[in-house]
Formats: C-alpha cells, structure tokens, sequence
C-alpha cells in the first residue's frame, strides 16, 4: 500500500516537469520539507521501498537523497537510515538587518473578504470562552447521564439501519420528529405532528433555513431590541433589513401600522433574550393579529423554556391558535449539551415539504445515529427525568447567585424583568457605568460575564447597562470565589458594593 508522502510526491511530480527525474525528485522533496510536509527529525523510507512507490528506479532516489544530504536537509546515520535534518539549512539564512532571503516560497498572497463577510467578521459575537463562571446560556454538562446515552449510541452503532448512514432529504430522523411531536404537545402546548417537524443543527441553522426560504434580499425583518447576537448576524449576512423593536415588562413593543410591514418576527416570548420578560397574552393576541394582517410570518425561538423554577410554565405562542403563522423553533443545547448540535422547527403543514427540500438542498442532513439514539433517549423516559433534576439544580445554584447579588449588592442590581426561569440574569449596573469595560476587565482575570449594551442593535442612548450572568455551570462553592472576583471590577469601576 503506498504511503503518504509517496501520494504527495507522485503529485507534486506531476506538477514539476521541468529537468531530468532526480532533479526533479529533489526540488520535490525538498519543497515537502521546507512547507513542514515532513517534519523535522522524520526518518524517510529507504531508497528501494521508495522507489517503488513513485515508480523510478533506486537511483534516481539515491541521487536525489545524496544532494538533500549534500545541502544540508537530510542526516544519514549508518544503520539507522535518512532522516530530515532537525535545523533546515532555511534557518540560517537570516541577514544582518533581521530580513530573511527570498527562499522556496513566493511572497504570500494577499487575500480580501466580501463585504458582507468583512462586515460580519466586525459584529462577530461568538466567545471562545463557553465555560466556567459566569458563562451565560451554558448548561451544566457534567450533569448529563452520559453513560445512558452512550449506551442507547454503541447498541444503535453495532448493526446501524442503512437509512442512517446515508444523507436524508426528509427533515431528519423519523423518530426523532416523532418522539419530539408527542413531547412538545405535552410539555409546550405545540399543535404539531411529525410531519411538521424538520431537525436542524441548532438555531442558527434553522434561523437561516427561515430567512432564506421565505424572505428575500433587503426584505424587512422585526427582531426584539435586546437580542441575541447570534440570530442578527445570521440575518444580517443574508441582507435582511433589520428593524429592531424595543422591549418592555410584557416583551416586543411591534409597531402596529407599518409603513413597511415584515416578512419575519423573531421573538423570544416564553424568556425575553437577554432581558427576561415574558410575552403577555394581550400582547401575544396582538402580535398574531398583526402577522395575520399583512401576511408576516412570526418566529418563535423557545430556547429555554424547560427552565421555569417556580409558577406555572407558559404556553408556547404557536399554541396559542390553531393555524397561526408561527414557526417554533427548540434546541437541545441547553438541556443535554451544545455539541450535539441537533435543533428543530415546526412549521406549518404547508411550509413543510418546500422547507424540507430546501434544507437538503442547502445542508444535507446527517447525524442520524444520534438522532436515533435521542429518539430513543426520549422514549424511554431518560430526557424528562433529566430535565426535572436539572430543573431543581439550576433553581438551587440561581438562588444562590442572586442571593449573593443581593447581600453584597443590593436588590436595585437585579434587572426587573428577571423572572425565576432561564440559565442567565441580568445583573443590573448604572446608566453611566462602561459595562464593556467592566466585562473585559473581569474576563481578565477569569471571570466570564457578557455586557448587556452589546446585545442591542446599535450603541443607542436607550441601551441598558448590565452583565449576563450564566449560573447553570457554576457549582455554588466556585460561584462564591468567581464572585469575589467580579465584586472587586465592579469597586475598581466605581461602582458602589456592600462589603
């Protein structure tokens, strides 16, 4: 069977067909040297076996191997081969003024981003930081019995159904959708079956699936003002006009007689992102009746409605009439674990099969093991009873948090639109404080807060000022230390504290 680098040298002598063959062959090798393709202190097979490989003779390879030597770029020890030299003969061709001599390579390529994409690279959002305290949205995902699911996956892998191992171009795992159809009628009110159920790799994913299927380039879009990051760019790279809507006590404020009604509502309306609030019913009825009224489609994004710690959970808004124009969307990032990267959309039946093609068209579903194995993690009880004991840790560590806000602070820090639900508060600061400033000081030192004035739309006087604060994956006992440690930024901002 041929090596690596003999596939590497067939092509690269393939494209260099200038000289006689060691020539070649030389130029060959040590360009795979130069660009790392064989690293340092590497042994090379021996002349023989090599030729074999590419198809020359022995000498070719021998003369080739002796000029390497000859320059420096490889190290014969009898007995134990050729190996490539551990410096490069490049390392000592630095110049007295600190410029290197023009080598093997040609001067890089500059290389420029659409505008679109340069534009999305300067309203980026995305952390590398997606844990410890106090993380926002992050479940605690050492809680998860992995070693169920892990079970339920190896039985499913060891004689997998061909249907899984292949693309699907029907919205994803048919038991999944209707393991999920039983679910959300029971626990969110949602008038579904399966078949108005398309899996999709998170919310990002279903949110662009939406915006590109029912709405075109500078078509105007509602959004709530806060909102999460994460849908604006994903609107915002396919040329949606973004209008944002301020948010109060009773969720999104719509305009009521537009001059330019809206393609699309996105709303939060069971946990207000990043605010809190719930969407009232008198607003929820005149929302649906605006959407009926000039033909917008409104969508639902019910991120994290499992979490309620205390009072009767509310409803989904697509419940709320049958054959409403709500497009619900869930995930499974915050009640099992981010990585598994699987989501949802129940559209209406007759969204259903374009949605669908469009979704194969665009992503080619997979990942159908895993669906398959959360079908049956689901039908078997595991997934509610997950549920409920996260339900009752998450409310422990929550009240522990604002209790510490609370003694060290004072109750006026607590945003008043904080209900007891969710995996984030918003810790609330003065109007004049830099809570920009303040986040990055605290990430500095380990500390993972959000700045709320980020999550709106643009820098406007009305922005709020505040910290996301995630408390699901922080144990109480590190959310005492992580605390200290923002109390401290906050004193250095002057802000005043208790203690």
């Amino acid at each position: 069977m041929r090596s690596l680098l003999g596939d590497h040298l067939l092509q690269r002598l393939q494209q260099d067909v200038d000289g006689k063959l060691h020539q070649r062959l030389f130029r060959c090798l040590q360009g795979a040297i130069v660009e790392g393709v064989i690293p340092p202190k590497t042994r090379l097979p021996a002349s023989r076996d090599l030729a074999k490989e590419i198809h020359v003779s022995r000498n070719t390879v021998l003369s080739a191997y002796e000029q390497l030597q000859a320059e420096g770029y490889l190290e014969a020890k009898t007995g134990h081969g050729t190996w490539v030299a551990e410096q490069l003969p490049e390392a000592f061709l630095n110049t007295p003024n600190g410029k290197q001599r023009v080598g093997l390579r040609n001067p890089p390529r500059s290389y420029q981003l659409s505008q679109r994409g340069s534009q999305l690279i300067g309203y980026a959002g995305a952390s590398p930081y997606q844990w410890g305290a106090f993380v926002p949205g992050a479940p605690d995902v050492t809680e998860f019995p992995h070693h169920i699911f892990s079970r339920i996956q190896a039985r499913l892998s060891r004689e997998p159904d061909i249907h899984h191992l292949i693309y699907s171009n029907a919205g994803g795992c048919t038991e999944l959708r209707s393991a999920l159809a039983d679910y959300l009628r029971v626990a969110r009110s949602v008038q579904c079956d399966p078949d108005q159920i398309i899996i999709t790799e998170g919310i990002h994913q279903a949110i662009d699936l939406v915006s590109r299927a029912l709405s075109d380039i500078g078509d105007p879009v509602w959004i709530e003002d806060p909102a999460y990051w994460g849908m604006r760019n994903t609107l915002r790279i396919n040329g949606l006009n973004i209008q944002p809507m301020p948010v109060d006590a009773d969720g999104i404020v719509p305009k009521q007689y537009p001059e330019e009604p809206p393609k699309l509502i996105f709303v939060t309306p069971s946990h207000q992102y990043p605010l809190g609030s719930h969407l009232s019913l008198e607003r929820r009825k005149s929302l649906l009746n605006l959407a009926k009224r000039y033909g917008s489609w409104i969508v639902e994004d019910d991120y994290d409605s499992e979490f309620r710690f205390s009072g009767q959970p509310y409803p989904s808004l697509q419940g709320l009439e049958s054959d409403a124009p709500v497009i619900y969307m869930g995930t499974f990032s915050k009640t099992i674990y981010p990585a598994l990267r699987i989501g949802y959309l129940v559209v209406p039946k007759p969204l259903f099969s374009s949605l669908r093609i469009l979704a194969a068209e665009l992503y080619r579903g997979g990942h159908l093991l895993e669906q398959k194995a959360l079908a049956e993690f689901i039908r078997e009880g595991h997934y509610e009873a997950h549920i409920r004991r996260m339900r009752l840790l998450y409310g422990k560590r929550r009240a522990y948090l604002v209790d510490l806000i609370k003694r060290y602070l004072g109750p006026e820090f607590l945003h008043e639109y904080n209900d007891d639900s969710g995996l984030h508060l918003v810790l609330k600061l003065p109007d004049n404080c830099d809570d920009v400033a303040v986040a990055s000081a605290a990430l500095e030192r380990g500390i993972k807060v959000r700045a709320l004035s980020q999550y709106y739309m643009h820098a406007h006087a009305h922005a709020e000022r505040g910290l996301l604060m995630g408390f699901a994956c922080v144990s109480e006992k590190d959310m005492v230390m992580a605390f200290g440690v923002l109390l401290q930024c906050l004193r250095e901002a002057n802000i005043p504290t208790r203690s």
